[in-house]
């Protein structure tokens, strides 16, 4: 792992659990070893332009940590053949589904890392994107594991530095705490800005979105989901949030 997230100070830690569950399938791993190699980001090469990762002409470029079962990246990519997607996942079941995903319906428009998706942010190029989502992340309960939590100080400054102002970090999850948690980390932060003015902006899901598969399983156990939307504030924001 690369410890240097955007010009921030050195992270040591791991950010994520399990990485493998049960056995693939035949077909999950042929795309494993013929698909993915051809979709996956070269980052011993560097970016000097994200949009020309891609295959096809893109006009803009998003980011999705820890994509899961790929639910909302395929939907996302499916609708918006404009856009470049990134996809980070460590967890080898779900980069399997994705690939038959993308696969079957033929998508020219995403790119692959198997692994932390802090060394993708650590090799993009300064404001190289337009929007970033961190979906349901691990909520690492234990006390003395929340210093492995995706969200901290350190890649808050991280995503503040490829994200374009006016970018966004669009986040949600179903666990209070770690909601709290983020919007505490938000308000010491002079790069973003919580962008809701009423309870329905963080209650109500953003439009077009697409439930995943761990949503559906959180809400059918009576937890209810937080979408919070934070901006990338610009230049004269930021000089009037650290006078705050």
């Amino acid at each position: 792992m690369n410890d240097e997230i955007g010009g921030a100070a050195p992270v040591a830690r791991r950010l994520y659990g399990r990485s493998k569950g049960k056995a693939l399938r035949a077909g999950q791993a042929r795309l494993l070893q013929e698909l993915l190699p051809k979709l996956t980001l070269d980052l011993s090469q560097p970016c000097p332009c994200a949009k020309t990762l891609f295959s096809t002409q893109v006009e803009d470029v998003f980011l999705e940590i820890g994509f899961g079962g790929g639910e909302h990246l395929i939907a996302a990519a499916a609708a918006r053949p404009d856009i470049g997607f990134i996809g980070c996942e460590p967890f080898v079941n779900g980069m399997a589904k994705l690939l038959a995903r993308i696969d079957a319906l033929g998508l020219a428009n995403i790119r692959l890392h198997q692994g932390d998706a802090a060394e993708v942010v650590a090799w993009l190029p300064q404001a190289s994107l337009g929007r970033t989502f961190l979906f349901y992340p691990d909520p690492w309960p234990k006390r003395r594991h929340r210093k492995r939590r995706f969200v901290s100080n350190e890649t808050l400054a991280a995503l503040a530095h490829v994200l374009r102002p006016g970018g966004e970090l669009r986040f949600a999850t179903d666990i209070d705490d770690y909601a709290g948690w983020t919007l505490a980390r938000v308000r010491e932060s002079t790069d973003f800005a919580w962008t809701a003015t009423a309870a329905a902006d963080w209650l109500t899901p953003w439009r077009g979105w697409t439930q995943t598969k761990y949503e559906a399983k959180a809400m059918a156990a009576g937890r209810k989901p937080v979408y919070l939307t934070f901006e990338r504030r610009r230049g004269r924001e930021r000089g009037r949030a650290s006078d705050a």
